[in-house]
């Protein structure tokens, strides 16, 4: 079994950490649970680290010429400044992060879908945007995974987030000792899976892992990370994902029985229907490597990105891509 390094994620302290919300609640998430044992959490409630109390009057993005504000309506206070240094500081003070799971539609925290108003005074919104807090995240970390726990509950969204911060975090640990032999190792072990994400990324990561003996490690290193980021921003589409599965085959496609070939290829054809899913034709390929023993397949991460206790089937179908 794969031993993965845990990833260090920041969380907003509501979700099942904290009772903080301006109402005094706390939200149990099941995900979020279920992660713990796999995860360092940085948890993180913006509005109290501001001085806003728990209980507190709640906070709304205002736009104000033009210029999206976060205030208070009860006391007409502009903590837009405050928010912005304190998450700025915040995020200095880290250590290097894999990504962050932040309370959906927060003025402060909010990923997206955050409602902006025309003034204080009660009255329908007029359009949405990130949150405070979010939006600075995203302007120092623009690669970094970053979901809230609303569209994590959709299955597709949380496979991609979870791929995406356990690659980065055993990526993390290479780097603290790098070693010009196991980024090679570690980069070879990728390759199904950065061919289902980003191939124009891939060849240039394959490009920089070439250049490893004729620059300095740290550079290599940098510059190879600054790829995977954007090889993972986005998540894989199905036709990428069958063609990946297409080549998988090829390593054992003369081993098999014609009807086990052909009942594999209809399976493809309804996952790219919608009729199937990625698990499905992911476990039969798996148990053909597991079968023939196909060494370079199975060291593939494209077959196990995170750990096996973290996948589930269960999806609410929100969120949005």
């Amino acid at each position: 079994m794969k031993q993965f390094t845990k990833p260090t994620v920041v969380v907003s302290k509501c979700l099942g950490f904290d009772s903080c919300r301006y109402n005094g609640q706390m939200i149990p998430v099941d995900f979020i649970e279920k992660m713990k044992p796999y995860v360092h959490f940085v948890p993180v409630c913006p509005e109290v680290e501001i001085g806003l109390g728990v209980p507190r009057d709640p906070i709304r993005l205002v736009s104000v010429n033009g210029d999206f504000r976060l205030m208070q309506p009860t006391t007409g206070h502009d903590y837009s400044d405050k928010m912005k240094h304190f998450a700025l500081e915040f995020l200095q003070s880290l250590p290097e992060i894999d990504g962050f799971i932040l309370k959906g539609r927060s003025p402060s925290c909010g990923v997206k879908d955050v409602k902006i108003y025309q003034s204080l005074d009660k009255g329908p919104s007029i359009g949405t945007t990130r949150g405070f807090f979010s939006e600075v995240v995203s302007n120092v970390s623009p690669f970094l995974p970053i979901e809230d726990e609303g569209r994590l509950s959709n299955l597709k969204i949380r496979d991609h987030f979870y791929t995406s911060l356990f690659v980065l975090a055993d990526f993390r640990q290479l780097r603290d000792q790098p070693s010009r032999q196991q980024l090679v190792q570690f980069h070879t072990e990728l390759k199904l899976l950065l061919m289902a994400y980003n191939q124009s990324e891939m060849r240039m990561m394959g490009r920089i892992v070439a250049q490893v003996n004729k620059k300095q490690i740290k550079e290599v290193y940098d510059d190879y990370r600054s790829h995977l980021l954007k090889a993972l921003f986005r998540s894989p589409k199905t036709p990428s994902m069958i063609n990946v599965f297409m080549h998988a085959l090829g390593y054992f496609s003369t081993r098999l029985h014609t009807n086990e070939k052909a009942f594999f290829l209809d399976s493809l054809e309804k996952y790219r229907a919608g009729r199937s899913t990625f698990a499905t034709n992911l476990q039969l390929l798996r148990s053909w490597v597991i079968r023939f023993d196909e060494p370079y397949l199975q060291n593939q991460r494209f077959f196990e990105p995170y750990p096996e206790v973290l996948m589930e089937l269960v999806d609410s179908s929100k969120g949005r891509e």
